[in-house]
């Protein structure tokens, strides 16, 4: 139970950590359309993120599968980008009539969008976890708890945000708009930023 409640901290800290900010930022783009009042969509949006990075977090870790950790890492903060990119793109129906059908697809392909970029943000958090094992011989109880942790959070990022854009939309007065602007904004500079300084894009431009 102590080496559970061990990975479940480090799965918690990895996710959370201030220095390792890019799955940070993910988390944040991917909530940057949404506010409180919309928590289901952000559930099963942050639910299809998390069923594809416990995937390949899964796989990785038992190592079926392989793939250059280099390329991963200049993957993450791409799709960090693409995502902030396509919030100013989107517009959620306020309408829940019929008239509004047509633009459920939108909502749709975002929760595509969140698996398929999970799969690559899972083989990012498998390169910490292997690090961490070593050359221990079970590895299921610490690939569970570590995704655990994964999970609370992640959970905890986007109460954070959902709650302040509460306090800048429904208190302060700020549109939805602007908050999802502004904040997909910062993102992408910071994403854009992470993959020009990349080493492994540098390499492949040589």
């Amino acid at each position: 139970m102590d080496d559970f409640l061990i990975y479940l901290r480090l799965g918690f800290d990895h996710i959370t950590d201030p220095g390792g900010y890019d799955h940070i930022l993910f988390v944040i783009a991917l909530c940057a359309v949404y506010t409180v009042q919309q928590w289901k969509q952000v559930l099963i949006l942050v639910t299809a993120f998390t069923i594809g990075h416990s995937i390949t977090l899964a796989l990785a870790t038992l190592q079926l599968i392989h793939y250059k950790t280099d390329l991963i890492e200049l993957l993450i903060p791409i799709t960090i980008l693409i995502t902030a990119i396509t919030n100013f793109f989107f517009r959620e129906p306020k309408s829940k009539s019929r008239l509004s059908t047509a633009q459920q697809p939108n909502r749709y392909w975002r929760y595509g969008l969140a698996l398929s970029f999970g799969l690559i943000h899972g083989m990012g958090f498998s390169n910490y976890l292997r690090s961490l094992l070593g050359n221990e011989a079970d590895i299921v109880t610490p690939l569970l708890a570590f995704n655990l942790g994964l999970e609370i959070g992640q959970l905890v990022i986007v109460s954070l945000v959902l709650g302040l854009a509460y306090i800048l939309i429904n208190i302060i007065r700020t549109s939805q708009l602007r908050w999802t602007l502004v904040v997909s904004g910062i993102v992408a500079g910071m994403a854009l930023s992470l993959i020009i300084n990349n080493e492994y894009l540098g390499k492949l431009l040589q």
